[in-house]
C-alpha cells in the first residue's frame, strides 16, 4: 500500500492514529488544560501546502481535522499566550509562545563523514549505531545531570530520532535557556567534511591541550569502547585511503603523521583497528608526561569524540516556536510510522523492522477476518489488534508519568494551603 495515497492515509487516521494518546501527553490531565488549547498544530497537505497556526480544544476536534484534511503529516509546535487559531485577531503583543517541550533532533545524514555502510537517505543496523550511542549518551546526561525525568524518544520514521522533554522545568525554557542547555552538548560542530570538530577542552594553552570537561570525560569510557566496535570494526572507517587522511589530518604532531602515512601506505590493506594500534604505538614512543605526548593522548580523545559523539541539529532545539513532526505519523518515502522507542532498549531497535501504514492495515484486515462475528470491540482501539500497540502503549505510559507529576504537585500545592 503506497503511503502517498489519499485513501491509505485516510484509513490510517480514522482507524489507527491514537489521538487520544496524543491529547494525553501534550495535556497533561484529563480534562482540557491551556497545554493542548493553545498549542499550535501545523499540517502539510499535498502539493507542499502548509497550514500553521491550528488549534483545538479536545482530541475528537484535532482527529476531526485532520481526517477533514488527510494531510501527509502534521507537526506539533508550542503553547502560545493565545489560541493559535485566533493569531489574526489578537494583538501581535499579546500572541508568543509560552511554553514548549524541549526538543533534539538527530539525523544520521550529519554521520555521513563518518559512516561508510549508508549515506544519505539509507539507513541501516550497522549506522543505527550511531544513533544508538546518541542516545544512551544524551539520555544519561539529561536525567543525571540536568534532572530531567520525563523524556520521550521518537523514530523518525526514516533516518532520524527526536526526543521530547515534558518536564515542567523543561516546558518552561526560555530560548537563551534552551541555547545554553544544547551548547552543553554540541561538541562536535561545523559542515559535514571532515577536519577537527571538537573545541571544548578547558584550560588549554599553547603549549597545553587542557582537559576535556567533566560531562565529556565520563562519556568518553563508554564512547572508547563504541568507538573499537563501531569505528574500527563495523565501520573500517580508516580502511580506504580517504579514511586514513581523514584521520592523520586530526593529529598534530608532523613526525607521526608522516611516519604513519608511510607505512598505511606500503600496506593499503591494513585494518582500521591495526591502523589505530599503529597509532597508539606512535604515541607511546614518546616519554610519559611529555608535551608531545600529553597533546597526542588529547588528540586520541578528540578523535574518539568526533567519531562516536552525538551530533545534533542544534537548530530545532534552541527557540520555543520550532515546530517537530507529531509522533505517530506517517513518513512519506518509508511508509514507517514515527514510533516511540525505549531507551534501554535502543541498541535493539531495528528501523527497518517499524510497523508501516500497509503492515498495520493488513494486519487490521486480518484481525477483521479472524473474528467471527466482529463483536467485543466496541470498547478497543483498532490500533490495539495490530503491531502498532506496544509503541502507543509506551506513549500512554509516558502520559501517565507526566499526569502522575501535575497530581502530585497540585495535592502538594493543597498542603502548603494548610
Amino acid at each position: 500500500m503506497d503511503p502517498s495515497s489519499p485513501e491509505v492515509m485516510l484509513t490510517f487516521y480514522r482507524r489507527l492514529y491514537p489521538f487520544k494518546s496524543i491529547y494525553n501527553w501534550l495535556n497533561h490531565e484529563h480534562a482540557p488544560t491551556k497545554l493542548f488549547t493553545h498549542r499550535e498544530f501545523a499540517f502539510t497537505l499535498p502539493g507542499d501546502v502548509y497550514l500553521r497556526y491550528n488549534s483545538f480544544n479536545s482530541a475528537e476536534e484535532l482527529k476531526k481535522q485532520v481526517c477533514t484534511l488527510n494531510p501527509t503529516r502534521f507537526e506539533i509546535g508550542p503553547v502560545y499566550s493565545a489560541r493559535p487559531k485566533d493569531k489574526k485577531t489578537v494583538r501581535p503583543s499579546a500572541f508568543s509562545p509560552r511554553l514548549r517541550e524541549l526538543v533534539f533532533d538527530i539525523d544520521l545524514t550529519d554521520y555521513d563523514s563518518v559512516r561508510t555502510c549508508c549515506s544519505s537517505a539509507s539507513i541501516c543496523r550497522l549506522c543505527w549505531t550511531f544513533i544508538s550511542a546518541a542516545v544512551r549518551v544524551l539520555h544519561e546526561a539529561l536525567t543525571e545531570q540536568f534532572g530531567f525525568k520525563h523524556l520521550l524518544w521518537v523514530y523518525s520514521g526514516r533516518r532520524g530520532i527526536h526526543l521530547w522533554i515534558g518536564d515542567k522545568e523543561a516546558m518552561e525554557l526560555d530560548d537563551e535557556g534552551r541555547k545554553a542547555i544544547v551548547g552543553w552538548f554540541e561538541v562536535i560542530k561545523g559542515g559535514k567534511e571532515m577536519g577537527n570538530k571538537v573545541h571544548v577542552r578547558l584550560s588549554a594553552t599553547k603549549n597545553n591541550p587542557g582537559v576535556l570537561p567533566p560531562s565529556l570525560q565520563t562519556a568518553l569510557e563508554p564512547l572508547a569502547t563504541l568507538f573499537s566496535s563501531l569505528i574500527l570494526t563495523d565501520q573500517n572507517c580508516f580502511a580506504s585511503k580517504d579514511g586514513y587522511e581523514a584521520l592523520l589530518q586530526l593529529l598534530p604532531e608532523g613526525n607521526v603523521i608522516k611516519n604513519l602515512r608511510k607505512k598505511w601506505e606500503a600496506d593499503p590493506d591494513r585494518h582500521s583497528a591495526d591502523k589505530w594500534g599503529d597509532l597508539k604505538s606512535e604515541v607511546k614512543r614518546f616519554d610519559k608526561g611529555s608535551s608531545t605526548r600529553v597533546t597526542l593522548t588529547a588528540a586520541l580523545e578528540d578523535i574518539i569524540l568526533q567519531y562516536t559523539y552525538p551530533r545534533l541539529d542544534a537548530e530545532v532545539s534552541k527557540r520555543r516556536n520550532h515546530l517537530l513532526k507529531a509522533p505517530f505519523c506517517v513518513h512519506p518515502k518509508t511508509g514507517r510510522v514515527c514510533v516511540p522507542v525505549d531507551p534501554t532498549r535502543v541498541d535493539e531497535f531495528d528501523p527497518e523492522a517499524v510497523p508501516d501504514v500497509g503492515r498495520l492495515l493488513r494486519e487490521l484486515d486480518e484481525a477483521e477476518k479472524m473474528e467471527v462475528d466482529g463483536e467485543g470491540w466496541d470498547d478497543h482501539n483498532d490500533w490495539e489488534r495490530t503491531s502498532l500497540k506496544p509503541y502507543v502503549d509506551m506513549l500512554d505510559r509516558h502520559a501517565m508519568g507526566l499526569m502522575e507529576e501535575v497530581r502530585r504537585s497540585k495535592i502538594e500545592k493543597i498542603d502548603t494551603t494548610w
